[in-house]
């Protein structure tokens, strides 16, 4: 395996038998990893996901450029550093980069191809939503229901919530 495609991996703390926490592999060897954010600010990215939404701290590095160049097809210096949150199962990286300017790119549609946003169940959605501004992020209004809402993280990216009334009434999970 190449050195950029271990590099995130080797650097997972690891337990006292040898093997990598949070290191999961199943029958088909391929298993969801993560979902990686670009970020403005990692603390107030941090605070957000933390907060709001009840993400817990997994581990943080600064990435060498070597490697990271060629994986994230950027030209040096790359300045990454990376936080990974995670929350039942859900791993969230944050990717702050210290050696270039990151720019907002534009607002996604839902009907526009790629990903359109991400979503979270919630236990209470008025009270997650009575502190979205207070933590940098913005309510979408109009799309406030008694089950769900979208909003937006600090830095403009589309979350879906959920009520677990809502998830209560789908169908179950397979």
């Amino acid at each position: 395996m190449p050195v950029s495609a271990v590099l995130f991996i080797e650097k997972r703390p690891v337990l006292a038998g040898g093997e990598r926490e949070g290191f999961v592999m199943c029958s088909s060897g391929t298993v969801f990893n993560h979902v990686g954010l670009c970020v403005t600010d990692r603390g107030r990215s941090r605070r957000f996901y933390q907060e709001l939404l009840g993400f817990g701290f997994w581990w943080e590095a600064d990435v060498p450029d070597a490697g990271a160049d060629q994986l994230l097809q950027l030209e040096r210096p790359v300045g990454l550093h990376v936080t990974y949150l995670i929350r039942d199962g859900l791993v969230l990286e944050l990717l702050d980069y210290s050696q270039r300017s990151v720019a907002a790119g534009g607002r996604r549609v839902m009907d526009q191809v790629g990903l359109t946003h991400i979503s979270f169940s919630v236990s209470d959605l008025a009270a997650v939503l009575d502190n979205v501004e207070a933590l940098g992020g913005s309510v979408l209004e109009r799309t406030v229901s008694r089950h769900s809402a979208m909003i937006r993280d600090p830095d403009g990216q589309l979350l879906e919530l959920l009520s677990d009334g809502w998830l209560a009434a789908a169908l179950p999970h397979p």
